[in-house]
Parts: C-alpha cells; structure tokens; sequence
C-alpha cells in the first residue's frame, strides 16, 4: 500500500512540475524615452507578463504613474524589435486604472514575436496620442 501511495505520489509531482515547465515569465519596463519618436513624459510602468506556451495564454498586470493625463488606451503591438513601430497585436483593457490586469490568447505568429523580444507594450494618453510610454517584451 506504502509503495503504490508513494508512486502516486511521485506520478503527481511529476505532472505538476510538467504543468509547469511550460510557463515563461516576462517583463517590460516602460518609460518616455522608449517610445518612437521619444517623448519628454516623467511617467513610468511596469508589465509583469505570464505565457503558457501550452495553451498560448498570455496574461499581464501592467502598472504606471507620473503619466501627463489619465490613460487613453494601452497595447501590445508588434512585431518590432527595440526603435521601430508596428500596429497593435493585442489591446490592454481596463488601462484608466493602475494596475490593469487581463488575458487573451496568441495566435502562433504572436505567440513567436512575444518569444522573439519582438512585442512591446506602450500606453496613450490626449497629450500623447501615440504613446507616451513604451517598453519592450523582454525574457
């Protein structure tokens, strides 16, 4: 009985610690002078970033402050690597209030940029239409 308790036991480690493996954790840190062109903005932010490439669900917390207004709106775009621009690959809801936590679900080309360094994260504000922070998806 102790051996077939154990070797359940184990077994159960075994797919919690395989659950797991899968799991990647990412940041990006944002400021004024990471966006493009560069802003003048005192404010500065944080993505804390969660991807299971298992499911390719990627879930964040983004927080800010010092921002020159309230938030407009707040992205993932990409692909783009550190200095260049692209379009938006998925939208942050909820960024009017700091912190801002959410979800989606990539697509396989998303999914790769995001593991390639090739997404960013900015927030837009009325004086900054654009973006008036950004940072890059980082390991």
């Amino acid at each position: 009985m102790k051996k077939a308790l154990f070797a359940t036991m184990a077994l159960g480690a075994a797919v919690v610690f395989a659950g797991s493996a899968s799991a990647e954790k990412l940041k990006a840190t944002l400021d004024g002078k990471s966006e493009v062109p560069a802003t003048t903005s005192s404010g500065t932010g944080m993505a804390d970033l969660d991807y299971d490439a298992a499911t390719k669900k990627l879930s964040w917390k983004v927080s800010y402050s010092g921002l020159s207004g309230p938030a407009t709106a707040a992205h993932f775009h990409g692909p783009a690597e550190t200095g260049k621009n692209a379009g938006v690959a998925v939208p942050i809801a909820g960024i009017a209030n700091s912190p801002a936590e959410g979800s989606a679900t990539l697509t396989d080309a998303q999914a790769s940029d995001l593991l390639a360094g090739k997404l960013y994260v900015n927030i837009h504000t009325a004086a900054n239409p654009g973006g008036e922070i950004r940072g890059q998806v980082t390991k």
